[in-house]
This record gives structure tokens, sequence and C-alpha cells, in this order.
């Protein structure tokens, strides 16, 4: 009965701790948005600050899970490339080493204040309530591991289960222990922590304790594993070298860990110590081993799943430099402008072709490509805030404010597609299917808008006499023209695909108001090589090949 009643209390700390570490790494990332995502996305040249901006991130977050599935987000989302994720991914099994040292140094006695301090600073009204929190939830990190220590101290004093635990067993069972362990809570920092833990009270020799936080390293792979699935094969190449890069790792060091293992018990230093600072060096060897392998390791990935394309064209994100004067700024947000409105156009047709065609892959390949915009929506916002130092005179000022207007107008575009999205996304969740007229209707629609964007690029981009308020005047007919028919249908109450579509309507409406508002500020834009337009002579179905095989 008391063994149970340890066993409780022991296990009751452990979900404590998880509890603890999970919230923690959420709230970090509330506070930092943004910031967060940014800091590993500009390690885009050198492998090395990659692993350096991985480790730190991990450090903070205390979660090599979380900066992995966040760098692959990065990779599907096309703001980092394949090779540039690899030193970040490499970078994150470094920075989980912060908890294993903070225990290991009995750090963790600090943990009531740091809750105590937390806790008020969330209850007062002032600016510093926001990290309170954070703070709180670090604390509790760490005063859930002292707890997991008091409740299974009691176990020092059966001899059988310490016969076990101290006396050295096969390694292989110890990391494929690890492994599953670590695969099942999704956090090596929750394996490790209770690793040091145990050899502080004695209850697991040094011998036993290194393999198991080696093969922790392989079951956290398991997080990016299921995060992947429904990304382009950038970002699995990114997923399947994390998992690479952590079999590498114990690999390389299993044979070591086999010849010289016996040798651990003889080390001097205090155990916590010493196993905190082997799974230091571990980490960091096996990070400098791959960096300086890295071409070779990324062409073994590309060879194993192939080279490979992105499912869509990004791009070209806006970069701010200070030595730049706004003469030279004009053309690259001309240019800008031009690809984004070509990819708005393709956003659309493809979101028409989703509520068409009601393949699962056009949809998902819709909803990647407006997550995307909602990215790029945000650079553009940094950009802009940063730009407005460039203003010397007043006419720039006022050339910047209409192509603030400009792009303003663009991603409300982008806001009524997503609309539109979101309609096809309610009849998926109701199990609704278009019949035949209704179908007919969407893409006579859906043609037209298309031609109207067709339009609007012709007037601006080759200055010609064309009357934007009569093409506009051509659409409305076509809107109310489906207006109507759906109106009809609507008294049938077993159509409900058509009731389903007034929404459709209504967002097609407002899409063409922004396109109108768009087109009238007669803005010059540039001609983009890099995204083709759709043309609404095209057939869905062969606008459905040509975008996917592009």
């Amino acid at each position: 009965m008391e063994n149970l009643s340890i066993l409780i209390a022991g296990l009751t700390a452990i979900i404590l701790f998880i509890f603890g570490l999970e919230n923690f790494s959420r709230e970090i990332e509330r506070i930092s948005g943004e910031h967060f995502r940014k800091s590993l996305s500009n390690a885009t040249k050198w492998p090395l600050v990659g692993v350096l901006i991985g480790a730190l991130v991990t450090a903070v977050i205390q979660s090599s899970s979380a900066t992995s599935v966040i760098a692959i987000s990065l990779v599907n989302a096309g703001v980092l490339s394949f090779k540039n994720s690899v030193g970040i991914i490499f970078g994150s099994n470094v920075g989980t080493t912060i908890t294993a040292q903070l225990v290991a140094f009995k750090l963790t006695n600090f943990a009531p204040f740091l809750i105590i301090i937390g806790f008020f600073l969330s209850v007062v009204r002032s600016r510093m309530a926001i990290f309170g929190k954070t703070i709180f939830y670090f604390g509790f990190v760490f005063f859930s591991l002292n707890l997991i220590a008091s409740s299974l101290e009691p176990l020092q004093a059966n001899e059988a289960l310490m016969k076990v635990l101290s006396q050295p067993q096969n390694p292989i069972y110890a990391i494929l222990i690890g492994c599953l362990f670590t695969a099942i809570v999704q956090s090596s920092s929750v394996t490790t922590g209770l690793a040091i833990v145990f050899t502080m009270q004695g209850l697991l020799s040094l011998e036993n304790a290194v393999p198991i936080i080696m093969g922790a390293n392989i079951g956290t792979t398991a997080t990016a594993f299921i995060a992947v699935f429904n990304m382009d094969i950038a970002a699995k190449k990114a997923a399947l070298s994390h998992f690479l890069f952590n079999v590498g790792g114990v690999l390389i060091f299993t044979p070591v860990l086999l010849i010289f293992g016996h040798r651990l018990s003889s080390i001097e230093m205090e155990p916590a110590i010493a196993l905190a600072n082997i799974h230091l060096v571990f980490n960091l060897a096996t990070s400098l081993i791959f960096i300086l392998f890295i071409n070779p390791f990324t062409r073994f990935v590309d060879f194993i799943l192939g080279e490979g394309k992105m499912d869509f064209i990004r791009l070209e994100l806006p970069i701010f430099d200070e030595n730049d004067d706004f003469e030279q700024v004009k053309p690259k947000l001309d240019k800008g402008a031009a690809d984004l409105f070509f990819f708005l156009q393709e956003n659309y047709n493809t979101v028409t072709l989703s509520v068409e065609t009601n393949y699962h892959g056009v949809f998902d390949a819709a909803e990647k490509r407006l997550d995307y915009i909602n990215f790029i929506k945000k650079e553009y916002m940094n950009y802009f805030a940063k730009v407005v130092s460039l203003i010397r005179e007043k006419n720039d000022s006022r050339h910047l404010i209409k192509l603030i207007n400009q792009f303003d107008y663009l991603f409300q575009i982008h806001d009524s597609i997503t609309d539109l999205f979101d309609s096809k996304r309610a009849m998926n969740a109701q199990y609704i299917e278009l019949k035949s007229d209704v179908l007919i209707l969407v893409r006579e629609l859906s043609s037209q808008t298309l031609g109207f964007f067709d339009e609007i690029h012709t007037a601006i981009i080759d200055d010609e006499a064309l009357d934007i308020k009569t093409q506009a005047k051509e659409l409305q007919h076509y809107i109310d023209s489906a207006n109507r028919d759906l109106l009809t249908l609507l008294v049938n109450p077993t159509r409900v695909d058509a009731g389903a579509l007034t929404n459709f309507i209504t967002y097609s409406q407002r899409l063409k108001d922004k396109l109108t508002n768009f087109a009238n500020l007669k803005l010059p834009i540039a001609k983009s090589g890099s995204v083709k337009s759709a043309s609404k002579n095209v057939k869905p179905e062969e606008q459905q090949t040509n975008r996917f095989t592009q």
C-alpha cells in the first residue's frame, strides 16, 4: 500500500511537471508572437547562425519539438529553405540542455519565489502583468521537479527496485525506453529532467541514465513527423533531417557508450551534474559534427525524397535597408504589388476550384495559400513601418500613402477570398454538395470574376483607356443574376446547397467592390514574371491541371 501511495504521488508530480512545461512554452510563444518566428526566419544564410538561433529559442521555450515544428512550418510557408532550416533543427537539441543544467545545479530551489512573483505580477494592473504567467509557469516547472524528487525519495529504501535501477543494464534497452517515453510525452525536456532528478535521488545510475537521454533525442522527432503529413516536400525533408540527425547522433555515440560506459561509475563528479554535462557534450558534439557535413547530409536527404518542387511559387519578401532611398524603394513595392495581385488571382482561382470540385487536395492547397498571404501581410506591415524613416520630401510622403493604400486594398481582396473559402469550409462541415445548376452558377460567376482580375491588370499595366466602371457593371450583372437564381432555388427547402451559397454571392459582391476600389487607385504595377495569372477562358479542370503542375 505504501508503494502504491508513492507511485500515485510521483505520477501526480510528473503530470504537474508536464503541465507546467507545456504551459510555459505556450506563454513564451504567446508573448513573443511573430518576433519568435522572425528570429527563426532570419537564420537564412549561415548554418552555424541557425544552430545558435535554434539553441537560443529552444533554451527559452524549453521545447525542441516546438522549435523544430515551427521551423518546419516556416519551410512549408516558403520563409525558410530546407537547407537553412537544418541548422535551426540541429541547434534545437542544444537548447534543451538548459533544463538539465538548472536541475543539476539545484537552481530549482528558487522555484517557490518565482511562483509567488509570477502570481502577483499576473494580478496587478501594470505592463509587467504580461510576464506574470510566464514567470509563474517557469517556477512551476522546477517546483514540480522538486515535488517529484521529494515524493520518490522513499523508494531509496526499496532494495529490489534500487538494484534494478542502479545496476548497469543493456544500453540499447535504455535508449528504447527513453525514445518511447519521449514520444508519448512529446518532450525530451521531460525525459531529461526526470532522468536527472532520479540520478540526483540515487534511484538511477549514471550508466543507465545516459542512454535514456540519448533515446529522448530520437523520441522528440515524433512531434515533427505528426505535424508534417499535409505539408509539401521541402517541409517533409526538414522533418526527415530532424529524425536522421537525432538517430545519427545516437548511432555515433552508442559504440562509445558500449565501450566506455562502464567507466561512468568512476566519475568523481556529482552524478546529476555529470549527467547534465554529458547531455550538453552529446548534443553539442552531434550538432558540430553534422554542421561540418551539412552539404553531403542535405544532399543525402534530397536523394531520399527527391529534389521536389514547392507546391506554389513564393513571393519575394520585402527587406528593409536603411541605406536605400525612397526612389529605390518605389520600384520594389510596385513589383511586390504586381506579384501579390497575381498571387491573389491564383488564390481566388484555387478557392473557387475547391468549391466546384470537392477535391481534398485542392481545398488543402487553397488553405495553405491563404495562410501564406496572412504571413505576407504581416511582413509588409512591418516593412512599411520602417520605410517611413526614409521619407524626406512631401511628395514622397504622398506617394508612400498611396502605396500603403494600394497594399491595403490588396489585403482586403485577400480577406474577401478568405471569406469565400470559409463558405466552402462550412459546406464541408455540413457535408453539402452542389447540384449541377448551382455548380454552373458558381463556375460562371468565378469565370467572370477572373475576367475582371484580367481586365484590371490590363488597364493598369498598359494604361489603356479602359472603363473600369463598365467592367464592374458587367460583373455586377452576373452577381445580381446569380443572386436571383439562388433566391428562386431557396423556395425549395430541400435545396440546402443553394442556401449554403448565399454567403458566396455576398462575398463575391464584396470582392468585386474591393477590386474596383483597387483599380481606381490607377497606380502603375510592374509586370511580374514570377506568377502566372489565371485565364477566364480556361476550363476549371484545365486550370487545376496547370496550377498544380507548375
